[in-house]
């Protein structure tokens, strides 16, 4: 369930969809760093005082952009793309983690891109395709149903919202567009964890699953049971499992592999967001979903 509110967190970070290829943009990065010898910057210029603190954004940066290129990496083989000690890239890659920019790729050593990246991203006018393209779904959704719709995406074991539209019945002070919710106590972050594996999923949640009202789900053998159902019927709905009175029902947005991307949802009041209607919501919803499926090259 992506709310209108959600609490604000720190945490999460995720898989950024549509990295570019790597052979040439590997090429383009590499050659910044020509003139690098093992550990040590090239010579600054004349009368220059070299930066250290430069130096190391600068290295940063490359290793950013490295593992966008790649898809993921790991700290060996981006010692070796950039021909600096394992230790120096650790360090970096260490800090890239501890603020989201990048995250441990479950079930390797290697490291992808972080959902900070995306938050950051979606701070600019430069909006990513699917937050276009989501934009007007959303919109449309909210005009159907009156209520907050959200579009969110998987970042570690959070529900990251990237498009957000307001129905007449909402009200809201502020967008909430980059901010986190538990992706466990969500409708949007169960069908994002949905398409991931049990092991992944336990993998996630290895520290616990944090009770936010009587309804949460804080077992995970109940998670992944709720999650076996949702791969089952399609779509997925949160019954006041992060906030008493709040209800919200989520379709997954799928790319043309098939493969999940998104997650398209409607949250509400449970007076108006009746559970015993959550079949009806959700046809519509992913009625709604559907239509982005196709944009996105989705057949099935």
């Amino acid at each position: 369930m992506t709310l209108a509110h959600p609490p604000r967190t720190r945490n999460g970070a995720g898989a950024f969809p549509g990295v570019p290829p790597r052979s040439s943009t590997v090429g383009t990065i590499m050659a910044t760093q020509e003139n690098r010898t093992g550990d040590e910057a090239a010579p600054a210029p004349s009368g220059a005082t070299p930066s250290g603190a430069v130096q190391s954004v600068d290295r940063a940066l490359a290793v950013l952009e490295l593992i966008g290129a790649m898809g993921s990496a790991g700290i060996t083989e981006l010692a070796a793309e950039l021909g600096v000690h394992k230790s120096t890239v650790s360090r970096i890659v260490g800090s890239l983690e501890s603020r989201g920019f990048v995250e441990p790729e479950p079930g390797s050593r290697k490291y992808r891109i972080g959902f900070t990246v995306v938050r950051l991203a979606s701070s600019t006018n430069a909006s990513l395709d699917l937050s276009k393209q989501g934009q007007e779904i959303c919109e449309k959704l909210a005009g159907e149903f009156g209520e907050t719709t959200n579009l969110a995406v998987l970042g570690g074991n959070q529900a990251v919202n990237i498009v957000e539209a307001q129905g007449t019945s909402s009200v809201a002070l502020q967008t909430w567009v980059g901010q986190t919710s538990p992706a466990h106590a969500t409708s949007s972050g169960k069908v994002l964890l949905s398409a991931l594996s049990d092991n992944e999923i336990r993998e996630l949640f290895a520290g616990g699953l944090t009770r936010y009202t009587d309804h949460t789900i804080t077992d995970i053998e109940a998670l992944l049971t709720d999650l076996a159902q949702v791969r089952e019927r399609g779509w997925a709905i949160a019954d006041e499992e992060l906030e008493v009175g709040l209800v919200a029902i989520a379709a997954p947005i799928r790319d043309q592999t098939g493969a999940v991307i998104s997650a398209l949802s409607v949250s509400g009041p449970r007076y108006r967001v009746d559970p015993d209607h959550a079949a009806d919501i959700a046809a519509q919803v992913t009625a709604a979903a559907s239509e982005l499926n196709s944009r996105f090259g989705f057949r099935g």
